[in-house]
């Protein structure tokens, strides 16, 4: 038995090891506000506090001139802001409190959630006894942990090839020693035999509770736990062992309730300057319709940790790609997956393949191993409990923590490495994988990309190998272009929109021409990423597809169409992100198209772009520190820079929720399809590319996964059967109740019926053509769905409807992998198929 030394000291966590801890809210009888203060003007934040009649409760994390206050709930601090700005209109002392805040956000309480899963059918594999790679290394290492013949993504009897290929590093002698990973997450089970010994307390936190340590207070809070055992399981414990066995995990709770921005905000820089990696597997729901991004005081942290994170060399933030692939969701319509700060990570099963549910998307950087078609082959780590275990973990929450692990290794091998060191080394060192997949396409430097896989698979022992010679970058630079503005178009802060031009199915084109001089004097010498920022107006939002073209030929598809999605309010300077241009030489002609592949009476109009580079500095003594600008999200044409000082940041949304990506979808078709998941309904027209991509990697065809699903279930004669069937009773019940009725009535006589209520709530609550996101509700509002590992047994989920073969949940399929008790829950794991094709 495992002792637990640490534990006795946890009580007395010293607030210079780590970060401030927040103090506790209490929204039940305040009022939060984030002030962003300038000193400049002689006025203390107290006393500007005070004319709004607020109190200063403490600095806003780690933001600068940030600071959160409080006030009683029944006062209004924004009504008092509005008459201190009228106020100074003609008094000199009033103008200059109001000159001192520089903005002012209300902090409502919103859910972060859990990503969750999409459907799988259960697969039965033939025992077998080859266990003997698996054997020979706990032998060479010393490994006793139990389950760790069963870690498939460590060490893969049945397919070699396939794996993180970590122990070669351990070889090397690295294990990420002296590297700390914070899981932002439900909470980390910190007295685990698995992880005690490598927990960090100082630089763990429980946002949802305001207490110091995050411990899993809810039945479902494993997510965060599982994930940690990935990462730094130490060796010889409970279950099994982690890539970074001997580096340190802090827990970071904000999933497990409602939380303010500024606490997101917090939480995101929280122990930065100690903790080097943040594994984010969560992210806005995995419906195929939801579109959402961190708000402007979010965005802050981060930018913040990137840039004074570690001292300088940056905060790593990894996040899960999502699981939504099944319901045609994109990774470009999350705005933390598609931020040039995150390294996002897809997964690939046992056997290298894309799983149905892993999204694509042209932000995606690199895959990793998580779990697939077969039930058996999904990941092994930590559970809730001193010594519990799961074999049920899996989907693009899983890939992420893999990653932060080889990253953690590389840390402990380089620790100088930046941020964007871990990224360019990602890139460089990514083997292909699934190399008959057409998705690949190759880059105008010759390496192949696929929106399904980015670079490619994750091999620590390639990475690290490289790590150790690797040449660090020089610091960021960035190319920021004029906005191009269409027809006159324009759009105000809420949406209205007025000229533009009307797109349609064969697309609107729009060029923008980058020229040497333009580098030169930005001091920007090599391409990283490519950001394109669109103001869109469409009745039908994912009735739009957008692709940009570089001057080489190489397209990126941002948006491809996304049939669920019917949110009216089209795209309100919606930044998109692309890697696939990595190193290309950016100078010509960049070509825009935005098409229209719906219906012909729902209209939309492309109102304006704009276009930003970023990627290393030509003169690294002439760099200079990137300060955020909120100029886009104010409308367009957006507001000359001059004009931001008189503006403040537009509110963020109050419907925001945030879910744990596991476990999700492959096709339903054919599991190794070699069809590509991002593409355009109508190619692109030929564009002369100044390089031409070499033959084997084809052209990417118009393959909706979830479109596919229904037509393969309705060629499957037993469907039409059924099909038939229910028609025929339709009818006859259609038949026998029209009958009744006129019998009732002849015996009552006439009556008027009203709408029956429950009849009425059972429909969409949003207009027609609105986003309809049930994935945003309470987390206990999910449907449960799966057996606990030890029952092994399934069953169909609770509140759920029959969805082509599938048992499909209410709110997109949010499904854990605990005992059924009744109550609704997460999944870490895929729903099981209704059709007879699980085994239960």
């Amino acid at each position: 038995m495992r002792t637990l030394p640490l534990l006795a000291g946890f009580a007395f966590i010293s607030v210079t090891a780590g970060s401030r801890r927040p103090a506790k809210r209490h929204y039940s009888t305040h009022n939060y506000y984030v002030l962003e203060h300038d000193p400049s003007h002689g006025v203390s934040v107290e006393d500007a506090a005070n004319a709004l009649g607020a109190e200063v409760i403490e600095p806003a994390g780690e933001l600068k001139n940030h600071w959160l206050l409080r006030s009683q709930i029944s006062d209004n601090v924004l009504d008092a802001l509005h008459d201190l700005k009228v106020t100074g209109r003609r008094k000199r002392d009033a103008r200059i409190l109001a000159t001192s805040i520089k903005s002012l956000d209300a902090q409502t309480p919103r859910q972060r959630h859990k990503r969750g899963v999409l459907p799988v059918k259960r697969a039965t594999i033939a025992a077998h006894d080859g266990q003997s790679l698996a054997r020979n290394v706990a032998e060479r290492f010393g490994i006793n942990d139990p389950l760790f013949p069963e870690q498939w993504h460590l060490v893969n009897d049945d397919h070699p090839e396939h794996m993180m290929n970590v122990t070669p590093v351990w070889e090397m002698g690295f294990t990420g020693e002296g590297v700390i990973s914070a899981l932002v997450d439900d909470g980390l089970e910190y007295e685990s035999e698995d992880l005690a010994e490598n927990f960090d307390a100082a630089g763990s936190h429980d946002f949802n509770d305001h207490v110091d340590l995050p411990k899993p207070r809810l039945w479902d809070d494993h997510h965060g736990t599982r994930c940690a055992g990935q990462i730094a399981a130490v060796k010889n414990g409970a279950c099994g062992i982690g890539v970074a066995y001997k580096s340190k995990v802090a827990g970071i709770r904000i999933l497990s309730g409602a939380i303010s921005d500024v606490d997101e905000a917090t939480a995101m820089n929280f122990g930065y300057q100690k903790t080097s990696i943040y594994s984010c597997s969560w992210g806005p729901p995995d419906d195929g319709r939801s579109m959402d991004a961190p708000s402007h005081l979010i965005q802050k942290a981060i930018v913040n940790g990137i840039q004074n994170g570690r001292g300088g060399k940056g905060s790593i933030f990894v996040f899960a790609s999502g699981n939504g692939a099944f319901y045609g969701d994109q990774c470009n319509f999350d705005g933390y997956t598609n931020s040039i700060y995150s390294v996002t990570v897809g997964a690939i099963d046992h056997k290298g393949v894309q799983p149905y549910y892993s999204e694509g998307c042209a932000a995606n950087m690199v895959v990793a191993y998580s779990s697939g078609e077969d039930k058996n082959k999904a990941i092994v780590t930590t559970d809730m409990g001193k010594n519990a275990c799961t074999h049920v973990h899996g989907g693009t929450s899983a890939a992420a923590p893999n990653a932060v692990g080889v990253f953690a290794l590389a840390l402990s091998a380089r620790p100088e490495l930046s941020w964007r060191d871990i990224q360019h080394l990602a890139v460089k060192t990514a083997q292909l994988v699934n190399a008959g997949d057409k998705d690949w396409q190759l880059t105008a430097g010759g390496q192949p990309f696929s929106y399904k896989y980015g670079f490619g698979k994750l091999d620590a022992y390639e990475f690290v190998k490289a790590a150790q010679k690797w040449t660090l970058v020089k610091p960021q630079a960035w190319v920021e272009m004029s906005a191009v503005q269409l027809n006159n178009g324009t759009m105000t802060v809420n949406g209205t929109t007025s000229g533009g031009i009307q797109i349609n199915k064969s697309g609107v084109r729009s060029s923008m021409e980058i020229m040497e001089g333009d580098l030169k004097g930005h001091n920007f010498e090599t391409l990283e990423h490519v950001t394109v920022t669109v103001w869109i107006s469409h009745s039908v939002r994912g009735d739009v597809e957008v692709e940009i073209v570089s001057p080489n030929g190489i397209p990126s598809v941002l948006a491809s169409k996304r049939p669920s999605d019917r949110d009216p309010n089209g795209f309100q300077g919606w930044r998109f992100m692309s890697v696939k241009h990595w190193g290309e030489n950016p100078v010509g002609n960049w070509t825009i198209q935005v098409s229209d592949q719906g219906k012909e009476d729902r209209v939309g109009h492309f109102i304006g772009w704009k276009m930003s580079l970023w990627g290393s500095a030509i003169d690294a003594s002439k760099a200079t520190t990137y300060q955020l600008s909120f100029a886009d999200r104010m409308g367009f044409p957006p507001p000359h820079p001059s004009e931001l000082a008189t503006l403040s940041p537009p509110t963020a949304t109050q419907t925001k929720s945030y879910a744990k990506p596991t476990v999700v979808s492959t096709h339903i078709v054919d599991l190794e399809a070699e069809t590509p998941t991002i593409s355009l309904t109508t190619p692109t027209a030929t564009i002369s590319p100044s390089v031409e991509p070499s033959a084997g990697f084809g052209t990417w065809t118009f393959n909706d996964g979830f479109a596919d699903a229904i037509l393969h279930m309705l060629r499957q004669t037993w469907v039409l059967a059924i099909l038939g069937g229910f028609v025929i009773f339709a009818i006859a019940g259609g038949a026998t109740l029209i009958y009744r009725r006129r019998v009732s009535r002849e015996s009552r006589g006439e009556y008027t019926a009203v709408a029956d209520e429950e009849a009425v709530l059972m429909r969409s609550t949003g207009a027609e053509g609105s986003t309809t996101n049930l994935g945003r509700q309470d987390r206990h509002e999910r449907g449960d769905d799966e057996g606990d590992d030890d029952a092994g047994d399934e069953h169909a989920p609770q509140g759920s409807l029959l969805n082509n073969g599938y048992a499909v949940e209410f709110h997109s399929g949010f499904l854990e992998d605990d005992e059924n008790t009744g109550t609704p829950r997460y999944h870490d794991e895929p729903p099981h198929r209704t059709d007879g094709a699980d085994s239960v």
